[in-house]
């Protein structure tokens, strides 16, 4: 059985797309890594690297490129100073060589050894290979970038080498999941919970938790404070600037904690509510969509639903919540999101946008649920409720970026969430017409069906109905 941690889940990383950029710089991680175990590192003459299916198509927009040449210059997603990753590119570009893991410079010009290759390889659609060339010798691997930032070569997937571990409540299914809640009395951030003290300690599981939320927190506070226009040649506006200089008036504040406080001052009625929760969402995804710092929930391009709706849950549902309301949120989120990633996919390039907005909006209502007072079956009413009315949803960016439709999307699904939780809530599980596990199921047999230009493939929908020059 596959024992996906919440950590998986939940990783901290830069924007703007979980499997077209993080997952490529992870491959690119690998790659060296391998290098350094079966060859001599100090003998490569030259490194290429080919792009396969959606990859290929869009990965431009998604800045592709510029993560595969971070991820082979040996920086690091996680804690990279977003300040520097212009100068790295800027270096590489102007002098066609690249200080390869760190260790040795080598000739590399983007424009030929980034090759885009616009047709799919069998396994998946966003498949990537590398080549280092030796004197007398090549060596080359192709990875797999399967969605979230989880990177697979197919001998792994075919050898089914997932993740294993000895968790107490190994859980593939949402009726698993909620067989262990029901047989042992706990709610399901207590199972998940048992199931991470399995692989670490309680420690270091509640510094990791906090520091998820701190780079969620920062996140939205540097989008509500940044105005300008995003990257990418869409020349769009930010607008979590204008819309939070509306809504925060004149209170005194100077740090992420501080302006958490003000917002619990500020007027909540019906259309303040909503415009706080969309002006979060907006926030994270234009630092998403300009190569900031946020944590894939559970993709880049959907990362801003579950810091909304947490931070919804703070400012305006309970001002008293704190650090273990935090854990318990995202515990909770990260779990359906497993189950999902296990029974269908969290890959828009194989399931278009039901599997990142779909699944990020079932994992935020779930998670509301629970710290509002759901039950575990009410938590799982939440989460089927919400990807339900995600069912279908195609993924279509305009010019391959992670701004139109995306950012938008990400407030329509924070919204859906808090809705789902209310929803579930006020319903008697045992009247629930769905199962969770039921929506799962159908939102992979829908990926399935799907025409592949309705799959970041930027081949159909809003991409070819939108022009660059209409922008």
């Amino acid at each position: 059985m596959e024992c996906i941690s919440v950590f998986d889940m939940l990783k901290i990383g830069i924007g703007p797309s979980s499997s077209h950029t993080l997952g490529p710089w992870r491959a690119a991680e690998r790659f060296l890594q391998e290098l350094r175990q079966k060859k001599n590192i100090d003998f490569i003459n030259r490194v290429q690297v080919d792009l396969y299916g959606s990859l290929s198509l869009t990965g431009k927009g998604h800045a592709t490129d510029l993560s595969i040449m971070l991820g082979l210059s040996g920086a690091d997603p996680e804690y990279i100073p977003v300040e520097s990753i212009d100068v790295i590119i800027s270096a590489i570009k102007n002098k066609h060589e690249i200080f390869l893991a760190n260790e040795i410079i080598i000739p590399f010009n983007p424009e030929t050894d980034i090759v885009f290759n616009r047709n799919f390889l069998p396994f998946h659609a966003n498949g990537l290979t590398f080549t280092a060339y030796f004197e007398n010798e090549e060596y080359s691997e192709t990875y797999y970038s399967i969605g979230g930032g989880f990177v697979v070569t197919e001998d792994e997937n075919n050898r089914n080498e997932e993740i294993k571990c000895a968790f107490p409540f190994p859980i593939d299914k949402a009726s698993e999941l909620l067989a262990y809640c029901q047989q042992e009395n706990m709610k399901i951030s207590e199972v998940v919970y048992a199931n991470e003290k399995s692989m670490r300690n309680e420690a270091f599981i509640h510094s990791e938790l906090l520091r998820i939320w701190d780079t969620m927190l920062e996140c939205m506070y540097i989008g509500c404070h940044t105005e300008g226009v995003l990257p990418g040649g869409l020349n769009v506006r930010r607008r979590a600037y204008d819309m939070h200089k509306n809504l925060i008036g004149v209170l005194p504040y100077d740090n992420p904690y501080s302006w958490l406080q003000i917002i619990r001052q500020t007027e909540v009625k019906f259309r303040q509510i909503l415009k706080w929760v969309s002006c979060f969402a907006l926030a994270v995804n234009e630092v998403n969509a300009s190569l900031g710092r946020v944590v894939t929930a559970p993709t880049n391009g959907s990362a801003g639903v579950i810091p909304a709706v947490l931070m919804y849950y703070m400012v305006i549902e309970n001002h008293e919540a704190n650090e273990e309301q935090i854990k318990q949120f995202l515990l909770v989120a990260g779990e359906i999101g497993s189950i999902f990633k296990k029974g269908a996919t969290i890959s828009a390039a194989m399931g278009g946008c039901q599997a990142e907005i779909g699944v990020s909006s079932a994992m935020a209502a779930g998670a509301l649920c629970e710290v509002m007072g759901g039950t575990p079956e009410q938590v799982l009413v939440a989460a089927e409720i919400a990807m339900e009315h995600h069912l279908g949803l195609t993924c279509d960016p305009i010019g391959g970026l992670v701004q139109v439709p995306c950012i938008e999307r990400n407030t329509m699904g924070a919204i859906k969430a808090i809705n789902a939780a209310e929803l579930a809530l006020e319903t008697d599980a045992k009247n629930a017409k769905v199962p969770l596990d039921k929506v799962v199921n159908t939102m992979w047999e829908t990926a399935k069906d799907m025409n592949s230009k309705y799959k970041e493939t930027s081949e159909g929908g809003l991409a070819v109905g939108v022009n660059l020059t209409d922008c």
